[in-house]
């Protein structure tokens, strides 16, 4: 007897559009599987407004309650939940049945290069086309021309792996045409290969001034007392006496779109296990999280250093999960944005396309974009730099950083 494989994951879609579909895992646990599957359904564009989570070390168990949209694309998350889901080699004695394997390769990066003719919001436009392809974006660079026309480099992994062949390349082409119709001049797709080392590095250094503004957390060194920590509405506190074998990790903090993602990306990489937990959003933007851990030895957080080196990275994590700032640029201005990577090497989902729909929003033009990565402290960070064009500049600056700002956290 076994687990079908579709059994692993059940999505229980609300009809009420106002109510959460509940999405239920079932499967071997691994440390970090609860960061990828937060990772993908926050690729997906959905808010998680109640979690739990349990494990016995071997075999997890995850409920997770989201909030969707109408064009959310269940059938399509399933699988992608699936293919997170670990190998059964990792649960001794439970087994199920597996069409795919796991491709632990990395995904070939792929250039698509393509010009036309430029218009407001349309660098969003053929973002929103791109994540509907499940084309992932690595790198992009981005300029128009005096005479207005566009130039785009997208340096994309396809999440389908068949970018390679000619029918998925058509399908790219025929997907933008649609977005783009006669503005359209040109459009190539190529396997980017070294010119990727070359052409996407972009322009990712930061200022000094910048710098001290947007990482003043990391590069001060600054960390909260042992046990407790209060600052910018986040609460953390550690405790040891509950349990005889976990810490228990509490926290209060305002929501914001992918909170739990940040939470299990910062375990993740400081390779702590969640045993159990519970997330929860209250009325307004309130949420409370409860999550009972312990080491990668199977220990609990008891030094002093390490407890206080992680309740401050999650302080910093929640206080701001992603850095915005403005710089003059003369009659220009430079909105930058960075946000941590993971150690595994992966960026934040639809920063970009944040990005590009809260300027189309706010009916400002977009000059040149570029996205690199950049070391700031001990962390590699991805850096997203956009320059607005000037002419068409109607707001004020502190206008557009907000508006940013609030796309990037979910706010209203």
């Amino acid at each position: 007897m076994g687990i079908p494989y579709d059994d692993l994951v059940l999505i229980n879609q609300s009809e009420n559009p106002e109510e959460p579909t509940v999405i239920t895992i079932n499967c071997p646990d691994k440390t970090g599987l609860g960061c990828d599957l937060c990772r993908i359904i926050l690729f997906f564009g959905l808010s998680i407004v109640k979690g739990d989570v349990s494990t016995d070390g071997k075999w997890c168990y995850l409920i997770f309650w989201v909030l969707g949209k109408p064009t959310t694309r269940w059938g399509l998350l399933k699988k992608r939940l699936l293919g997170a889901c670990p190998s059964v080699s990792s649960a001794s004695g439970i087994y199920y049945f597996r069409q795919e394997l796991e491709h632990p390769n990395p995904l070939d990066v792929f250039l698509l290069k393509f010009c036309c003719y430029d218009r407001r919001g349309l660098l969003h436009d053929v973002t929103g086309v791109l994540c509907e392809l499940e084309l992932t974006i690595k790198r992009v660079k981005v300029s128009t021309t005096p005479d207005g026309k566009v130039m785009d480099l997208f340096f994309v992994t396809d999440t389908r792996e068949l970018l390679h062949t000619k029918k998925r390349q058509e399908d790219t082409y025929d997907h933008l045409k649609a977005v783009l119709g006669d503005d359209m001049i040109s459009c190539e797709i190529e396997l980017a290969g070294s010119v990727v080392n070359i052409c996407s590095q972009g322009s990712s250094f930061l200022p000094p001034a910048i710098s001290d503004e947007m990482f003043s957390l990391e590069l001060s060194g600054e960390q909260p007392n042992v046990s407790s920590s209060t600052s910018n509405g986040v609460s953390i506190t550690m405790d040891n006496s509950l349990s005889p074998s976990h810490t228990l990790i509490q926290i209060l903090c305002q929501d914001h779109k992918g909170l739990l993602y940040d939470i299990m990306r910062t375990l993740k990489d400081y390779h702590m296990q969640i045993s159990y937990g519970r997330f929860s959003a209250k009325h307004g933007r309130n949420c409370e999280v409860d999550l009972f851990v312990m080491q990668a030895d199977g220990k609990k957080v008891v030094d002093p250093n390490k407890q206080n080196a992680l309740c401050a990275r999650l302080q910093m994590e929640l206080s701001l999960p992603l850095r915005v700032a403005l710089l003059s640029r003369g009659p220009d201005t430079e909105l930058l944005v960075a946000n941590p990577v993971e150690l595994s090497g992966k960026g934040r989902p639809l920063v970009f396309y944040d990005i590009t729909l809260s300027l189309k929003m706010l009916n400002t033009g977009i000059f040149s974009a570029e996205i690199g990565r950049t070391l700031i402290g001990d962390r590699e960070w991805e850096v997203y730099r956009v320059l607005v064009d000037g002419d068409s500049l109607s707001l004020s600056r502190n206008r557009i950083k907000e508006g940013v700002r609030n796309m990037l956290m979910g706010w209203e």
